[in-house]
């Protein structure tokens, strides 16, 4: 069965985001958020539909040609198709080049039945014009037909695939964890209005990877490979040998690096799965603090994306996981199903592989993952950060205690402090909700006594190692944003 992800307008989008320069995927990112592969979408049948225009009045008097152009189209995304990391065969470009067949030749058997691409074609259609037309429009209509059909059909086999994993994902019961996740403490949620909740629901979890059509994987025929540089004893797991393993649940809060300061690609979320550490333990894996070979693991997504995280890290005791689980449900098929790799206190781009379905043992020397290869850091633990939920930028809140009230994390290490600035004036505490754990993010308030007039509100955390946010702003490249998030309002 031809692959959904094998289409067109996926094959050469997705070629296009390998190609498109770093700094203009951040700005897309910024841009358009989640929609951001919407948007290219939209722009690649945009392009698409300018060049058929353009083909179809140069075939007016070329037919030949025309026709040839549309199938080079053609070419070019079954070239697309075939060269994207997550090709499995030639026949990855059986859609793009079947499209293109179809296309030429409807284009040069509609240019003559119209009468038209050839030196004499402009006396011919002038002499018969009432019943080319005629005959055009209903071979046009006659085409419109036959491609919706071919659409619509080329739908329900992608829909097929999508059944099976939805299939599999449904009838999935989650085993108890052998080791839960503690109790939130009742002081960790705060009950101000405005502030993110302490759970991110899945439907408002953030999303940001390369996949312009989401991989659907039927869990039932999913497999995991464990082998490389340090393997003692490689390991291929099926989803069900997965789930009889010890299962661990902690709550767990992702930031994307492309989160800006005071940006929405942070969550935090009840993830249940297996220590990724126990895994590579039985595979034979020793990190490099104790002879290790490999101090890189590169897991692949079955969609070709690479992530290169630390193997030091894995295995230094943190809560790191193979996730199946995600707020007391089975993984969301836009969130990874059916395992996805978790790591606390790293950038997802170097940790939070979905859909994973290898795991390979390497050296930072010897490789680099997908991001990697642009100019990103190999390495990135998540900075500490602090943002401001309420008010919003530009709120006009009536004047009086208002109160001030966002999140700060810092995964792994834990937030200690967190603090607010009035203008230019003097630093003061804010009040932390209680810590769950230091893997998690941290609400906080603030009542502010507001003045009439324009203000601006800033903060900054502390993280338990006493290391204060970084005040300077900078960008997401290479490792992540830093700087202190401010927002302008006026209280009347």
């Amino acid at each position: 069965m031809v692959r959904p992800e094998a289409g067109p307008i996926a094959a050469v989008g997705g070629a296009a985001i390998d190609r498109t320069p770093t700094p203009v995927k951040d700005w897309a990112i910024r841009t358009f958020g989640e929609d951001d592969k919407v948007v290219l979408q939209l722009g690649i049948v945009a392009v698409l539909g300018l060049l058929a225009v353009v083909l179809g009045l140069f075939a007016l008097r070329h037919r030949r040609l025309g026709a040839l152009g549309v199938f080079a189209f053609g070419v070019v995304g079954a070239v697309a198709a075939t060269s994207r990391p997550d090709s499995v065969s030639l026949t990855d470009a059986l859609p793009s080049l079947a499209g293109a067949l179809a296309g030429a030749g409807v284009l040069y058997w509609l240019i003559g039945r119209l009468g038209a691409g050839s030196p004499a074609a402009p006396a011919a259609a002038s002499q018969e014009s009432g019943w080319d037309r005629r005959g055009f429009l209903l071979s046009a209509a006659a085409a419109a037909v036959a491609s919706t059909g071919a659409g619509g059909a080329g739908r329900a086999l992608g829909r097929s695939r999508t059944r099976e994993a939805v299939a599999s994902r449904e009838a999935l019961v989650l085993p108890a964890p052998a080791s839960p996740a503690a109790p939130v403490p009742k002081g960790a949620r705060l009950r101000v209005a405005g502030v993110s909740p302490f759970v991110t629901p899945n439907k408002d979890f953030y999303r940001v990877d390369t996949a312009l059509v989401v991989p659907k994987v039927d869990a039932t025929s999913w497999r995991l490979r464990i082998h490389g540089k340090g393997v003692k004893r490689p390991l291929t797991l099926t989803f069900q040998e997965l789930l009889g393993r010890e299962l661990i649940e902690r709550d767990i809060t992702l930031t994307c690096v492309s989160n800006e300061v005071g940006g929405p690609y942070v969550g935090n979320a009840r993830w249940i799965g297996v220590r990724l550490a126990d895994l590579l333990k039985e595979a034979g894996v020793a990190p490099p603090s104790r002879g290790g070979a490999a101090d890189q693991l590169v897991a692949r997504s079955v969609d070709g994306m690479t992530l290169g995280t630390p193997v030091e890290d894995l295995m230094d005791g943190r809560d790191a996981m193979l996730a199946v689980g995600m707020n007391g449900e089975p993984l969301p098929l836009d969130h990874g199903f059916p395992v996805r790799m978790v790591v606390p206190g790293l950038y997802g781009y170097v940790s939070a592989c979905k859909w994973i379905e290898d795991i390979e043992l390497t050296t930072f020397d010897s490789y680099d993952a997908y991001w990697v290869k642009r100019k990103w850091a190999r390495k990135a633990p998540v900075k500490t950060q602090s943002r401001i939920d309420t008010p919003k930028p530009f709120a006009r809140p009536k004047a009086g205690t208002v109160m001030v009230g966002g999140v700060a994390w810092a995964q792994h290490r834990g937030i200690d402090k967190v603090e607010i600035r009035i203008d230019d004036g003097a630093w003061q505490p804010a009040d932390l909700a209680a810590e769950h754990t230091t893997d998690t993010w941290r609400q906080w308030s603030f009542p502010w006594k507001a003045t009439p007039g324009s203000h601006t509100l800033t903060v900054r955390a502390t993280d338990r190692t006493g290391t204060l946010q970084a005040e300077q702003r900078t960008r997401t490249v290479p490792d992540g944003a830093s700087g202190w998030h401010s927002v302008v309002v006026t209280a009347e």
